[in-house]
């Protein structure tokens, strides 16, 4: 079956469409009810996760009390930034580009995702400029100093991620980890949202496409085009939107054992155009494939599903502070990648704003914060293997409410779905 996006975009300016998010409908498939092509009109889906493909391009005058012809190097809070393209010979103006992946010279385990929503919450930041001359400057701005402020996605929203396990008999340092990963497969960690991630909800680009307006950190942006790497198995998207509009909770730094990373969020409302979209929103989580990736030796070593992470399991790390033994050394604090965990005297406190969910701190304290986050199920050398999830890289609980935001926004006028510009190939 298939229908054109003008007539699905004219009934929910009639607020006649119905508008489900991807939750809703495979709860509607659990329940064992049936979905018909004609029962959605648009599903909304969100991810939130650790995205490394992503970079801002800032733009914005520094005080220098003389002026200079240019720069040719530049930290924000220590964060390397790239001078250019332009020059912008004896302005006193920088353009920039930040990279999501890039790391403090000053601060462990801050970096250009931890800059990013700095940024974004209008903290101020230190601007060190070095000049063609070897002249030293430095400024603090924040965003109102900021007339350009865009981020851009290069690889992001993957139809769906994988699941990495160390099968080495050595501990290993890797972005997939809070941690340094123990060996000998006793613990996983995980990426991706399951049936609630964007592209798993259109694979084939039918109703999402080039000019599709999204919500990217939860500001008004545009999809661009396919991602770097992307491939019809494995589908990804560039997108960007300006930080002014963007929401702090959304985004942000997490540390890993090889350094910070970049978290992203994504919330997409795919017009069910054609049989390919409606197939895809009614696959559940038990039917989407998990690859299990060695994190030692990146290869590909088994695949379950989705169901392993998020079936039956909690999406929310539940804080018992009531509970707190007073421990010398707090293990959860010490090792929260979002530096959520921290004590206001000799009470310990969880930072819901900037906590991502991950589930770490259940696994080193499970009197305080718990969790149920799951196990990878997979035969491996003719060995059946049930590895716990000891943390996850996407979080599901702020995409479902993301998801279920953009929904109402659509129903309420306040977001206004557009028909695509392009189809991009997958």
């Amino acid at each position: 079956m298939e229908r054109e996006v003008g007539p699905i975009l004219e009934k929910i300016n009639r607020k006649e469409a119905t508008v489900l998010t991807s939750q809703e409908v495979c709860d509607i498939i659990d329940a064992g009810d049936d979905v018909g092509f004609g029962d959605v009109d648009v599903v909304t889906a969100a991810t939130r996760a650790i995205m490394s493909g992503t970079y801002a391009v800032l733009s914005f005058p520094v005080k220098t009390g003389e002026k200079f012809t240019r720069a040719s190097a530049v930290t924000i809070n220590g964060v390397d930034s790239h001078v250019g393209p332009c020059p912008n010979e004896r302005l006193g103006i920088l353009d920039l580009m930040v990279f999501g992946t890039a790391h403090s010279h000053d601060r462990e385990n801050y970096g250009g995702g931890h800059l990013f929503r700095d940024i974004v919450e209008g903290n101020p930041v230190d601007v060190d400029v070095v000049t063609d001359e070897g002249k030293k400057y430095s400024d603090t701005v924040s965003i109102e100093d900021m007339p350009y402020a865009q981020l851009f996605a290069t690889r992001h929203a993957f139809k769906n991620y994988s699941a990495f396990v160390n099968f080495s008999p050595s501990t290993v340092s890797t972005i997939f980890h809070a941690t340094t990963f123990a060996p000998d497969a006793t613990e996983a960690t995980l990426s991706g949202c399951g049936q609630i991630n964007p592209v798993k909800n259109d694979p084939q680009l039918h109703g999402i496409g080039v000019g599709s307006r999204i919500l990217l950190n939860g500001a008004e942006g545009f999809i661009l085009g396919s991602g770097t790497r992307s491939s019809p198995e494995k589908p990804n998207l560039i997108a960007t939107a300006d930080m002014h509009s963007m929401e702090a909770d959304y985004m942000g730094g997490f540390a890993t054992s090889a350094g910070p990373e970049c978290i992203v969020s994504w919330a997409v409302a795919v017009p069910v155009v054609d049989d390919s979209v409606f197939d895809a929103i009614r696959q559940t989580d038990g039917e989407i494939p998990l690859p299990v990736m060695d994190a030692d030796r990146r290869v590909k070593v088994a695949i379950t599903s989705y169901a392993d992470a998020w079936k039956d399991v909690d999406i929310e790390v539940a804080f018992n502070p009531g509970k707190c033994r007073g421990c010398d050394v707090c293990e959860p604090m010490k090792k929260c990648p979002m530096e959520s965990i921290y004590f206001n005297g000799d009470k310990v406190v969880l930072n819901r704003h900037t906590c991502f969910n991950c589930g770490l701190c259940s696994t080193l304290c499970s009197d305080v914060f718990r969790a149920d986050l799951g196990s990878l199920k997979f035969d491996y050398e003719g060995k059946n293997m049930d590895v716990p999830i000891v943390v996850r890289q996407s979080d599901r609980k702020r995409a479902l409410i993301m998801a279920e935001k953009l929904r109402d926004s659509i129903k309420d006028g306040t977001f206004i779905l557009n028909g695509m510009v392009e189809r991009i190939s997958p």
